[in-house]
């Protein structure tokens, strides 16, 4: 397939809101798709490379370079243009990068660049995700869409699955099934504003911590322990504690889901930071057991013995998972049988406020009668936890691309120093109206002091409220931290620079992290 081809789709995608167009465009796609094509197609189109991120910069992706007059590039040419570039490394790396990314461009027609600088930028945002692209192969197939979907659920990958169907056809749907030692995609919890609307939403409901850690889905098969994230990598061989966790347990065969935690001297958890790098760790791993140990807190129950838990009730799988795993492995958990009742329902409210006390995130409220969705948010399974808010000031925007051609989007915040200057924190172009998008292009190109085509450096004078979910430790940024999952909530005109949050204040309000 060519990359105009997936270029144009992925224009025509972002710029319609209705659904069903968006899935006619891809069940088009995919009928003229070869089945090699799709493991790079389907992460196209979600805006995700393959290979994961190429340390390429601006400066890089900015520099423009002639466009090529006709479309020659095939998707897997691209991919392993792709590939070679994620490889370079060692002395004069830069000089190479650099060069290897002028080649691509300038086998790229101007629509192929405009695409290929959105999706290696991270810009490539165009409503293209997974549900939707299972709904088009269902349709470009001739597959029943709930077939697709369970299919997806149990083989972990959409580009598995689609490869499968496009090769073989509906019959291949049949292969895929739950397997001990082939890891599912989790379940996911949509949001809440408080514990009161998740009752009221889910009726019988479990209330359970919600924990900053590492997902972790563990498989038993005897005495062969694989353990995944969220991600579904294997990360067995990095937390031999777990392992030996899991091989305590009651039963021979299982498949159960939980977090990973650490904490420290005093008892209260970790930072995620600090649990992420150990899990990531791939060297010395004895080393860094001693210095992070790390603990398993289960949830829930996939399969026991041999059977398939997934479409059984919450309850019951919770039943299960209490019978395999020790209650200091459970995670803590309050139930509200009937909503209706006042003190359950107070107790819940005490439950959330015991929980951020002992340092965990916030809660997790689950309806009883709920099967487990794999691979979805679903509804019956709601996160309530405190939102903070900040008051940042604009230092910079980039150029959007896709539905965002033409806007400036990504914006990079800032926090106040004590001498007056501004310390950046991060980027986001998240919570973002196109309403925002167009007010904010033109109030930032009023404050411009710079603009080399991809970033425009503006005078640090526009305030905007911004949420965000915590801090983590990081040295691309002068303050030594980063925001956690910010959004823009709205721009506060009624501010001046010298009224937004310092730098001070917002490490002073999360003392867990110290750059």
């Amino acid at each position: 397939m060519l990359l105009h081809r997936l270029a144009r789709v992925s224009q025509e995608v972002a710029a319609t809101s209705a659904r069903s167009r968006k899935t006619a465009l891809l069940a088009e796609l995919f009928r003229d798709a070869e089945a090699d094509d799709v493991p790079i197609v389907i992460p196209y189109l979600a805006g995700r490379l393959p290979q994961g991120r190429l340390g390429i910069g601006w400066k890089i992706l900015g520099t423009p370079v002639p466009p090529a007059a006709e479309p020659t590039l095939t998707v897997r040419e691209v991919d392993a243009r792709l590939t070679a570039l994620g490889k370079v490394s060692g002395t004069g790396s830069q000089a190479e990068r650099a060069r290897l990314v002028a080649e691509l461009m300038g086998a790229s027609t101007e629509p192929e660049q405009r695409f290929l600088l959105g999706l290696i930028g991270g810009e490539v945002r165009q409503g293209a995700l997974d549900a939707v692209a299972m709904e088009g192969l269902a349709q470009a197939t001739g597959a029943p869409s709930a077939d697709v979907r369970r299919a997806v659920m149990l083989a972990g990958s959409l580009q598995t699955v689609a490869e499968r169907l496009l090769a073989d056809g509906p019959e291949a749907l049949a292969a895929f099934r739950l397997t001990v030692g082939r890891p599912v995609q989790p379940m996911l919890a949509h949001s809440a504003s408080s514990v009161a609307e998740a009752i009221d939403k889910l009726g019988a409901c479990a209330v359970e911590e919600k924990l900053d850690g590492i997902r972790v889905q563990v498989h038993r098969d005897g005495d062969d322990v694989r353990l995944y994230t969220r991600t579904l990598d294997d990360i067995t061989d990095r937390l031999p504690e777990l392992t030996s966790a899991a091989r305590e347990l009651k039963g021979e065969h299982f498949i159960l889901d939980g977090e990973v935690i650490a904490f420290d001297e005093g008892g209260r958890p970790r930072s995620f930071q600090d649990i992420a790098g150990r899990v990531g760790s791939r060297v010395d791993v004895a080393t860094a057991a001693e210095a992070v140990p790390v603990s398993p807190v289960f949830f829930d129950a996939l399969s026991v013995d041999g059977r398939d838990l997934l479409d059984l009730p919450f309850a019951d799988r919770h039943t299960e998972l209490a019978r395999l795993v020790p209650e200091p492995m459970r995670v803590r958990r309050t139930l509200v049988a009937d909503p209706a009742d006042e003190r359950a329902r107070a107790a819940a409210e005490q439950f959330l406020a015991d929980t951020l006390k002992r340092g965990h995130e916030g809660v997790v409220l689950k309806a009883l009668d709920a099967p487990y969705s794999a691979g979805r948010r679903g509804a019956s399974w709601l996160k309530v936890k405190p939102v903070h808010t900040l008051d940042l000031v604009v230092l910079a925007a980039e150029w959007g691309h896709g539905r965002r051609t033409g806007k400036l989007s990504n914006l990079h915040l800032g926090a106040r120093n004590p001498d007056g200057s501004f310390a950046m924190l991060g980027k986001t172009f998240k919570g973002l109206t196109d309403v925002m998008l167009a007010w904010q292009t033109e109030r930032l190109q009023e404050l411009a002091v710079e603009d080399n085509g991809w970033v425009v450096t503006v005078r640090p004078e526009l305030v905007v409220e911004i949420a965000y979910d915590g801090l983590q430790r990081s040295t691309r940024y002068p303050a030594g931290v980063t925001l956690r999952f910010a959004r823009v909530v709205r721009y506060r005109e009624d501010k001046t620079p010298d009224q937004a949050d310092t730098v001070e204040t917002l490490l002073a309000a999360h003392p867990e992290v110290t750059p």
